[in-house]
């Protein structure tokens, strides 16, 4: 991440010389519920982090243990979002106000608040960008149809709401760069996940319409015709959403927002692409090599590229330069 604001910390890496900070987009650990010392041992090992502030956000593996609250700190904790790990939080940096939901936190009336108390925090930011773990729009094969777009029909409002630009996720561990998204206007169920019956990790076999209360088998038998209409049924729920009508990869002034969802910098677990590109997604990348995106925020524009690192070692870019400007 760079933004105009600058900064007399020395930076590492020969590519991107000027880096401010990082931004996670969750799961900074892979085991659930259980401890995991080793993994935030080796995620802050890294040496990028000797140099550079990173801002967390809560992923599902991350979720259910207090272990997250010991390694990180969070700035402006709303109390709002919380599950074990912690809540909605935000920060401002340069023209940019950050807000970091806890998306494992089903309750959107919540987020809301933390969405309007952080805009209320900055209201003359340039750029206001929400950060979550999964991957409303998404284009993994794992979760981008099933439990990524848990909340797609609660949150996407809210986004137009408080005209959101950009929404950072992960969770699929795949690349993809949305096209620009608003809402439909249309009433929708809402949906969540709950947790199993043992308590320690989420029922993701199942979500949970909140408005029949009523559950939905994600992963239905072939011959089960009522699963299969039932899933039919949520998925098409779920397309809530509409398209802009937008050409190039620069953009000025879009009423839309952008959802990119990051694919593994560290090279330690990928998923494969869904079978078919969704029609809300521009580019999408799944090389089975560790990538990462380079975010550049002014008072005018937003610039992202996106690079993965070969077995060589060399940097090269797998998605054209997007670009955002406001004038």
């Amino acid at each position: 991440m760079r933004t105009s604001t600058p900064s007399r910390r020395p930076r590492p890496g020969k590519d991107h010389p000027d880096l401010s900070f990082i931004v996670s987009a969750g799961d900074q650990v892979n085991k659930t519920g259980k401890p995991k010392e080793e993994e935030f041992a080796g995620y802050l090992n890294a040496d990028a982090l000797k140099f550079l502030p990173v801002a967390t956000t809560i992923g599902n593996h991350d979720s259910l243990t207090a272990d997250y609250k010991a390694h990180f700190n969070t700035p402006n904790q709303t109390g709002n979002g919380e599950t074990k790990a912690g809540g909605d939080y935000y920060y401002s940096y340069g023209n940019a106000l950050f807000i970091v939901l806890n998306t494992n936190n089903y309750n959107v009336a919540e987020h809301e608040k933390s969405i309007e108390q952080a805009v209320k925090s900055d209201p003359k930011a340039a750029w206001r960008i929400v950060c979550i773990h999964q991957d409303i729009y998404g284009s993994g094969k794992d979760h981008s149809e099933t439990d990524g777009m848990i909340l797609r029909t609660q949150l996407t409002p809210i986004i137009d709401k408080y005209d959101i630009d950009v929404v950072l996720q992960g969770h699929d561990h795949t690349y993809s760069r949305s096209k620009l998204l608003q809402g439909d206007a249309q009433a929708h169920n809402s949906y969540e996940f709950q947790l199993n019956a043992a308590g320690d990790d989420y029922d993701w076999d199942n979500a949970f319409n909140t408005t029949t209360q009523t559950k939905v088998a994600l992963y239905p038998k072939d011959n089960d015709k009522n699963g299969q209409a039932a899933l039919a049924a949520f998925k098409a729920d779920n397309h809530c959403y509409t398209i802009d009508e937008v050409q190039g990869n620069t953009v000025v002034n879009p009423e839309g927002t952008l959802y990119m969802t990051s694919n593994s910098a560290s090279g330690s677990k990928y998923y494969e692409l869904n079978p078919i590109q969704q029609d809300y997604i521009a580019q999408r990348s799944q090389n089975w090599l560790p990538s990462y995106s380079v975010i550049e925020i002014t008072k005018n524009r937003f610039v992202i590229d996106t690079y993965e690192i070969t077995e060589a070692g060399v940097t090269e870019k797998i998605d054209d330069t997007f670009t955002i400007e406001k004038k």
